[in-house]
């Protein structure tokens, strides 16, 4: 299911502090912005299938979504780009929309 115009302004917003924070090309930032929509794709797919899905299994969800983008972008950030990323970590499940992950 394709992003809504508001959940692409998200995505937008939030490429945009990534960005600025760890100093990403302009290769980086459209990478990230395709892991991103991405995930919140997958994420809202599953809403919309499963529309009475446990906050666990959401959180389940977020959290694979979370490791498969830093798997990814372990192949084109700098060590100490990725390190930024890795303490970044908590913004990513809020944007992906839980607070916490089981």
């Amino acid at each position: 299911m394709p992003l809504s115009a508001a959940q692409l302004e998200m995505v937008a917003g939030e490429l945009k502090k990534f960005s600025e924070d760890l100093n990403l090309s302009d290769l980086q930032k459209q990478r990230l912005h395709d892991f991103l929509s991405d995930a919140a794709e997958r994420l809202e797919d599953y809403k919309q299938r499963s529309p009475d899905a446990s906050s666990s299994e959401l959180a389940k969800l977020v959290s694979e979504n979370r490791a498969g983008i830093r798997r990814r972008m372990a192949f084109f950030l700098s060590p100490e780009q990725l390190s930024k990323w890795d303490g970044e970590a908590t913004k990513v499940t809020e944007f992906l929309g839980l607070k916490t992950v089981a």
